[in-house]
């Protein structure tokens, strides 16, 4: 990725995260994705049983028919991602490509694969945690169909040809999005709205999954890394998507006493009860301005359109995909927003510019094992569980020359320490 601020930054959502889980809704289309105000009808068209193909223009080489399977739809910030991507993809590929949205983490997934391959698709998609087993099933069965999977685990240990996980290291974004972050509270402390103590963030979380903990770390982190006496409290809501809960998770967090909110969690749940209350908000796989205009800041996210072309081309080419794939800053694959400058402060965008820098080069790691610590020690040793094979031992050792190197065994995360200045709220996710 280009080491320019202007182009971390040039791709902002319409949306943000994920939708209703409704069972399967399926359309294709070479529209673009449809914007927020629009989404009662796109929802609606969404749910249309017929699924008419893409017109594309022939692509060289092995032809390449694409299917989407998307837990939710366009209403998500999550899968709007997901959906926006693909047709990215896709057009600029010039192949044609059917997507079923509002697919549950269940036996749905594997008869929506069915209906893919029977309708041509020879390379399928899925976007959800919940979707892997029911890939690998449909995979198993399909040798001479291609399965990628966003966010799995068992790509490496099933070792299957035409199944593959990917996933990104968000987790560098979300650290920039977190400096975003403690710039507000430094100047909201300037101001004299709280003092340097009472900087505490709160953090709409969807489940206590490594995934999760990850991200909130890495903002963690990217925000007391320039408002040192930042701390955070965490809620959970049991869901990726639940407009009502996350509302009232963010409400319950600035009853707290919370000067800031951020989340990983997929509807406009956290930002609209932001923008009532008035207090600053950092989002998720998208822009949320259009519902919290007076207090969005920014927003971290995955483009997931180069590694779909990568697919793509690798089938069109007769070259293998890779079990696990990560993209990076490097390959176009995490990005920001672009900066609400009526709500961040001053010297955001300059300040994230040397930031990006430090991460692309190397030399800021992340998770900087000397910036954080575990019950009140220095962790100079961990034995991180990157396998999902049940006779595998656990024993991969992830502090790398002073630092937790997350992705690096495999593209999902597996940083899932809970660091001392995070309290969390609820645990039973």
């Amino acid at each position: 990725m280009k080491k320019i601020l202007a182009i971390l930054l040039a791709s902002t959502m319409v949306l943000s995260l994920a939708a209703c889980a409704s069972n399967g809704a399926a359309t294709t289309t070479s529209e673009p994705a449809a914007e927020a105000e629009a989404a009662p009808e796109a929802a609606e068209a969404e749910a249309a049983p017929e699924a008419a193909e893409a017109e594309a223009a022939p692509a060289e080489g092995n032809t390449v028919k694409a299917g989407f399977i998307f837990l939710h739809d366009e209403n998500s910030t999550y899968d709007l991602n997901f959906l926006n991507a693909a047709k990215e993809a896709c057009e600029s590929a010039g192949i044609e490509y059917i997507i079923k949205t509002n697919i549950p983490e269940g036996q749905e997934c594997y008869d929506a694969a069915l209906e893919l391959i029977d309708e041509g698709c020879n390379f399928i998609f899925a976007d959800s945690f919940g979707h892997e087993d029911f890939m690998i099933q449909a995979a198993k069965e399909n040798p001479d169909v291609q399965f990628s999977h966003a966010t799995g685990t068992k790509a490496h240990t099933e070792g299957l040809s035409n199944y593959h996980n990917a996933f990104a290291d968000i987790f560098q974004g979300r650290y920039l999005a977190g400096v975003a972050a403690g710039l507000k509270l430094n100047e909201m402390i300037e101001n004299g709205e709280f003092t340097a103590e009472e900087a505490k963030i709160g953090y709409v979380g969807a489940y206590t999954y490594a995934e999760v903990i990850s991200g909130y770390t890495s903002f963690f982190l990217g925000a007391r890394s320039v408002c040192p006496t930042a701390t955070m409290e965490v809620t959970f809501t049991g869901s990726w998507y639940d407009e009502t809960a996350e509302k009232e998770g963010a409400n319950k967090l600035i009853q707290n006493g919370c000067k800031l909110i951020s989340q990983h969690a997929d509807s406009m749940g956290a930002p609209t009860a932001c923008e009532t209350a008035g207090v600053p908000n950092v989002s998720y796989n998208g822009s949320t301005e259009s519902v919290a205009p007076n207090t969005f800041i920014i927003s971290s996210r995955i483009d997931w359109a180069p590694y779909m072309l990568h697919c793509i081309e690798a089938i069109q080419n007769g070259t293998e995909i890779e079990a696990d794939w990560t993209g990076t800053l490097a390959t176009g694959s995490v990005k920001l927003t672009d900066i609400n400058a009526n709500v961040a402060a001053a010297g955001t965008e300059e300040k994230l510019a040397e930031v990006t820098a430090a991460l692309e080069d190397g030399s800021l790691q992340v998770f900087d094992a000397s910036t954080f610590t575990v019950g009140g020690e220095a962790l100079d040793s961990y034995l991180a569980d990157v396998d999902t094979d049940p006779d595998y031992t656990p024993d991969t050792e992830v502090i790398i020359d002073g630092a937790f190197h997350e992705s690096e065994f495999r593209s999902a995360p597996y940083f899932d320490l809970q660091i001392d200045g995070i309290e969390l709220l609820d645990t039973a996710f």
